[in-house]
């Protein structure tokens, strides 16, 4: 089943949402390949091919709350200057992201991960 739905979830373990997820993905009998982004990091064409299948811009897909973006939340910074930010600071991109042959979402809250499974 899982060569003929590659499910990918952009996992940090330490996140109750994103493990959640996962768990949510292995229930419904696939075999997600998990990446752990805060240890391996983003490339800006990563990012951005991640955030054009999920629909989202760099700012939508920011983990505000997070201390790195404190100086990203004025509606003046650019998406460029947001997606430098995110290759220096992966915990400044909200997870998890998850990707299948149906889409790709930020699957919060972890119930839309439902619609692309």
């Amino acid at each position: 089943m899982a060569k003929k739905f590659p499910v990918t979830i952009y996992h940090n373990p330490k996140c109750g949402t994103s493990r959640n997820v996962l768990e949510m993905i292995e229930a419904a009998g696939h075999k997600p390949e998990v990446i752990e982004y805060l240890k391996i990091g983003w490339t800006k064409k990563q990012l951005k091919e991640l955030f054009a299948a999920a629909g989202l811009t760099p700012r939508e897909a920011m983990r505000s709350n997070a201390p790195e973006a404190e100086s990203l939340l004025n509606e003046k910074v650019s998406d460029a200057k947001i997606l430098d930010a995110m290759v220096d600071h992966p915990i400044l991109v909200n997870r998890p992201i998850v990707v299948t042959p149906k889409g790709a979402r930020l699957a919060r809250p972890k119930e839309r991960v439902e619609e692309i499974l």
